[in-house]
């Protein structure tokens, strides 16, 4: 209960680009717990864990997108669709294999969302609001 509180406090006070981020880390905990769960034999942890991994692509990340700002938003919408259909391959068929897919897949995209928030949190406050 208490590290719900927790979550809940982050989310209520974190910025728009530190929420991304939080989506991010579900996600790479969810898919980290699903192969976890394949190699336990674990079907019901690895079931709640994809679904909480689609929930997280589709629901979090493909709803922040801006469509409108251009071709990278277009492509993580394909990325993201992408990856839903791999994690509900891997669920269907216990395939660690198609979740290790989408870590590597997502692996730059975080990384490149956590280095947007290092710069903008050390530009001076008269470049951030440019």
């Amino acid at each position: 209960m208490y590290s719900r509180v927790g979550v809940e406090t982050d989310v209520l006070n974190a910025s728009p680009h530190r929420l991304v981020a939080m989506l991010f880390d579900g996600l790479a905990d969810a898919m980290s717990q699903a192969r976890g769960a394949i190699e336990a034999r674990n079907t019901e942890l690895k079931n709640r864990a994809l679904n909480r991994a689609v929930r997280i692509l589709d629901e979090g990340l493909k709803a922040a997108l801006n469509l409108d700002s251009g071709q990278l938003a277009g492509d993580l919408r394909d990325l993201y669709a992408y990856m839903c259909m791999r994690l509900t391959h891997a669920n269907l068929h216990g395939d660690g294999a198609a979740i290790e897919e989408c870590q590597r897949l997502l692996a730059p995209v975080r990384e490149a969302w956590t280095l947007i928030g290092e710069r903008a949190e050390a530009a001076p406050l008269s470049q951030r609001a440019a």
